[in-house]
């Protein structure tokens, strides 16, 4: 039997997923959750009680942390995890992230109910499991061009955050916060902060 983690903040999504799975006659949820932040909680509290997960399944878009981020740390607490991203959003960006993450596969939602039960098996076998379209997608997108510092600036300038603000979050400077954003609209091609961090979020590179 396959044991599994669900992590989706859309309660019905969750339920109806769970349900589907639990079908499958090797695989069974044992954990469930609706944010990314609860996600490292749940797999040691299945592993307390016996029940160590094989497979996580993540969503990107959560509270308290996206599933990527949710991901990485996962596979750093349990490199023999599995983990499959499921999202909404098949952007390129997301699925090199994913994959930096340590994900073994990535999914969009709308995949049948059976195609994800063959990608789970798939992945317990070793295998890595890439949407086709979205594959040629990432390929035909080229390489994310910000580095992860740079990614972390833009992100922290969203909602018109100053350069002092910024600097102050992540313990910069202004004069060094000014760089990577300058970096950033030269790497992306735009002419002010906020249209590179609208093409980042779009390319999926944040």
């Amino acid at each position: 039997m396959t044991r599994l983690l669900l992590a989706e903040d859309q309660a019905m999504i969750r339920e109806a997923l769970a349900t589907l799975l639990d079908l499958e006659p090797d695989l069974e949820v044992v954990a469930a959750v609706g944010r990314g932040d609860e996600v490292l909680d749940a797999l040691a509290a299945a592993k307390a009680a016996g029940n160590e997960v094989d497979v996580a399944l993540l969503d990107i878009e959560m509270p308290g942390m996206d599933g990527i981020c949710a991901a990485e740390r996962a596979h750093a607490a349990y490199p023999g995890l599995r983990i499959v991203i499921l999202t909404t959003f098949g952007r390129p960006g997301f699925l090199r992230r994913a994959m930096e993450a340590g994900a073994s596969a990535f999914l969009v939602k709308d995949a049948p109910a059976a195609q994800l039960a063959d990608a789970i098996r798939r992945v317990v076998a070793g295998e890595r499991v890439i949407d086709p379209d979205l594959a040629a997608a990432a390929l035909a997108d080229g390489v994310n061009p910000l580095t992860s510092r740079e990614r972390d600036v833009l992100a922290a300038s969203a909602g018109g955050a100053s350069n002092a603000e910024i600097a102050a979050k992540l313990f910069l400077s202004e004069g060094t916060v000014r760089n990577y954003l300058s970096a950033c609209i030269q790497k992306t091609g735009t002419r002010n902060r906020t249209e590179a961090l609208t093409l980042a979020r779009t390319k999926g590179w944040l």
